[in-house]
């Protein structure tokens, strides 16, 4: 199981109140609702491998270099990254420090995003693999053969869906594993990619199910392909220049260079003293009481 620990902790910081706090006064809202929402994911699915995926670079250079304004809606005027909530980013060095206390891995990846890190282990990882997470990039490396699936929390981890192949083609009406030449098409605001001007999900969805692969659809523009209405295939050649670096921009990494790390479900330690410690200095409460229950120990 892959969790996409950013899309998890923030979801876990507004979902919880606020009202949470330690003995000390930080906040721990954050740390409570990630660790209960780890607790559910393991009872539900029962993982035997476990991994918190972190962005090593939330803008890797590479995906810069081709392409300046790549999540460019996300800074701030003075040119820094968009703060994120004030009583949020205390929170993080205290679950990480929880996540280690469980020996639960963490892993980031200089210059690289945490999907990109979660694609690579769907792709040399042996499935069957979920990958947790809020956002619809990772609906990609979906492959029902190798059993790999998405846990899709848009709707909340209680009404969540388990992204396949069938999953895709029904909600987009297009083919299940052309995700990605759909979003290169139809774009992506909140990463700041614009998609080709003029061309919406409908004929991005036109376009995934006529043709494979971006060269394809150029191709198929240039040589007015039936399924290709003129205007379509007027903006297909128009957006050429865009289209060439799409692929690298809207595409996961599958060759982010992952540290040797053991990722089986953490055994119990000899001694849960540290933990416990760890719990009554944040006020944890009963979060970290059900994770050593989720975990069997």
């Amino acid at each position: 199981m892959l969790l996409d620990s950013a899309s998890l902790w923030y979801r876990a910081y507004y979902g919880m109140p606020d009202t949470m706090i330690s003995p000390e006064g930080i906040p721990v809202n954050a740390v409570r609702g990630y660790i209960d929402m780890i607790a559910r994911l393991v009872q539900a699915y029962k993982p035997n491998r476990l991994v918190a995926c972190l962005d090593g670079d939330w803008r890797p250079s590479w995906r810069v270099d081709i392409f300046p304004e790549y999540k460019a809606n996300r800074i701030e005027e003075d040119g820094d990254e968009e703060e994120e909530p004030e009583t949020l980013t205390p929170q993080i060095p205290i679950l990480l420090d929880l996540l280690d206390l469980f020996g639960i891995p963490v892993v980031g990846v200089d210059d690289y995003e945490a999907d990109d890190v979660m694609a690579t282990y769907a792709h040399i990882e042996k499935g069957p693999i979920r990958i947790v997470t809020g956002d619809r990039d990772l609906f990609q490396v979906v492959d029902d053969k190798k059993d790999v699936k998405v846990v899709y929390l848009a709707k909340g981890l209680s009404q969540h869906d388990l992204v396949d192949i069938k999953y895709v083609a029904d909600k987009y009406s297009i083919p299940g594993d052309r995700y990605d030449l759909f979003a290169m098409f139809r774009g992506d605001p909140s990463d700041g990619l614009p998609g080709v001007k003029g061309i919406g999900e409908k004929g991005a969805a036109i376009i995934a199910n006529s043709f494979a692969t971006v060269e394809e659809a150029l191709e198929g523009a240039k040589n007015a392909h039936e399924n290709l209405a003129p205007a379509l295939a007027k903006k297909i050649i128009a957006g050429a220049d865009y289209l060439k670096m799409a692929p690298t921009l809207v595409r996961v990494a599958r060759d982010a260079p992952l540290p040797k790390v053991d990722l089986t479900l953490p055994k119990a330690p000899a001694d849960l003293s540290s933990i416990y410690q760890f719990k009554e200095r944040y006020a944890l409460g009963a979060s970290v009481d059900r994770l050593i229950s989720a975990l069997g120990w």
